[in-house]
């Protein structure tokens, strides 16, 4: 076995799971294993499209081999992966930061094939240090999708409750939906909304717990 062949494999798994690593720290959807194993192949797909064909070039017979195409379809195929990790649920889209993860991924994957492993190592901790560096300044400084599920005895005391909620750091982008609950005579409040993370969801609850007549169901 090529040992500088085996070598950009290695190169490719360290980088993968240094990356995969943050994110199963983070209890995301695609950890260390998804992340490696995309680098590994997308490394080992380099290295069979640069080199795994070197007899067909060098045997003479008329060809339109191309080096590229194979690497090409790599970045096609992560596409449908990184799709699967994105979820659209309750009017919230998640996942992006996974599917952009995995697509970096395997692109460190094809330069660690390529021999590139200086440009692999660099992407690798640049992107190590900007998932990081978000994870400290959105929780206090941005925003979150926040899911709000509450009950009120009466339509007048959900609106309260509603007006409420507004003053607590909500923005234009807030959806608010009323259904009546005949089995618990109540009104069943669903609010999808931008808050600051900084205070989520304490502040939230501090203020439903001041309204009477509000049970609150769930906060996500």
């Amino acid at each position: 076995m090529d040992t500088e062949l085996l070598l950009r494999l290695l190169a490719a798994i360290v980088c993968g799971g240094c990356i995969g690593l943050e994110r199963e720290y983070r209890a995301k959807e695609a950890g260390f294993r998804t992340h490696f194993l995309v680098a590994l192949g997308s490394s080992l797909f380099t290295i069979v499209s640069i080199h795994g064909f070197a007899d067909i070039v060098t045997s003479g017979i008329p060809t339109s081999y191309d080096p590229s195409r194979i690497a090409s379809q790599i970045v096609t195929g992560i596409g449908f992966i990184g799709a699967g990790t994105i979820i659209f649920q309750r009017h919230v889209i998640r996942g992006l930061t996974t599917a952009s993860g995995l697509w970096v991924t395997s692109a460190i994957g094809m330069a660690c094939g390529a021999g590139m492993y200086e440009l692999s190592i660099a992407t690798t901790i640049l992107v190590l240090i900007c998932l990081e560096l978000l994870n400290i300044i959105i929780p206090r400084y941005g925003k979150k999708d926040a899911n709000i599920i509450f009950s009120a005895t009466n339509i007048e005391t959900a609106k309260i409750a509603i007006a409420a909620l507004s003053e607590t750091n909500y923005d234009n982008k807030t959806r608010v939906t009323i259904e009546k609950d005949k089995a618990k005579d109540a009104y069943n409040v669903t609010i999808d909304a931008w808050v600051k993370r900084k205070y989520f969801p304490k502040n939230i609850i501090e203020a439903l717990e001041k309204i009477n007549g509000i049970e609150i169901i769930s906060i996500e």
